[in-house]
């Protein structure tokens, strides 16, 4: 058993299966549609860098991924680039901040 699979046992969780992480991925995707992700992606900025990529280049992003439990909701929901959304793949919000802090020689 992985660390991941021990935490979701001892919370009660269990992996989420594909009906599941399908019906978040369309809530994600209505979610795109709405007024709130365009005042959301207006800046054009990435969430996770910072960088200033423009609304076309932005992608949305689960700060806690499906495969992780997280949800479509807007509290979960960020704009970011397409450089950090493959990066982060399905880390989690401290798991990608260790990561960056290693890349920006601030870690160990």
């Amino acid at each position: 058993m992985n660390e991941q699979e021990m935490l979701r046992a001892l919370m009660g969780m269990s992996e989420p299966d594909e009906a599941e992480l399908r019906r978040e991925r369309d809530k994600a995707r209505q979610l795109r549609k709405t007024r709130w992700w365009q005042q959301k992606t207006a800046s054009g900025e990435c969430w996770y860098c910072g960088k200033k990529v423009g609304y076309a280049n932005l992608t949305m992003d689960h700060v806690v991924p499906l495969s992780r439990g997280g949800r479509s909701t807007k509290d979960n929901l960020v704009p970011c680039c397409k450089d950090c959304n493959t990066k982060k793949q399905s880390l989690l919000p401290v798991e990608w901040a260790s990561y960056m802090q290693r890349l920006d020689g601030r870690g160990g």
